[in-house]
């Protein structure tokens, strides 16, 4: 006596857990690779000498890019809210030095400009960023 043969019963259901784990997979990769993608700061191209003193880091640094932009530590700020910007981080710190890097293709104007507002805003200490020649010739450029 033979028994009857039994269907195979079909799945209905959709298996997600390979899907899940490539995505996962995905995510970390991007979490990773993302950070190093990120260019942070301005590309400028600043003078160079042969020695100079390094900054601290309770400095605040102005950046002026050749088209006039400024961003103080990291972080674009127009003309206009120069002042006020400049006299709120001043505040924070007790006289710190304000480090005005400049390319080289600036407007002399905005350099001073930058300066003049920064010294309305309180600041005493001043210095101007450069490159050190060494360290320009080791970069290969």
């Amino acid at each position: 006596m033979r028994l009857p043969r039994q269907r195979a019963k079909l799945m209905a259901e959709i298996n997600i857990t390979p899907f899940t784990d490539v995505v996962l997979v995905l995510l970390i990769i991007f979490m990773i690779t993302t950070p190093l993608l990120v260019h942070h700061g301005i590309k400028i191209e600043m003078p160079t000498i042969k020695q100079a003193d390094a900054e601290t880091d309770k400095s605040i640094v102005i950046v002026v890019d050749a088209n006039g932009g400024i961003t103080i530590n990291d972080k674009r700020v127009e003309m206009s809210g120069l002042k006020t910007y400049l006299m709120a981080k001043i505040l924070n710190y007790s006289n710190p030095p304000v480090v005005v890097k400049a390319d080289k293709n600036a407007k002399y104007d905005y350099v001073i400009q930058v300066m003049d507002i920064a010294k309305q805003a309180g600041a005493k200490k001043f210095a101007l960023g450069v490159e050190l020649e060494a360290v320009k010739q080791l970069q290969g450029k």
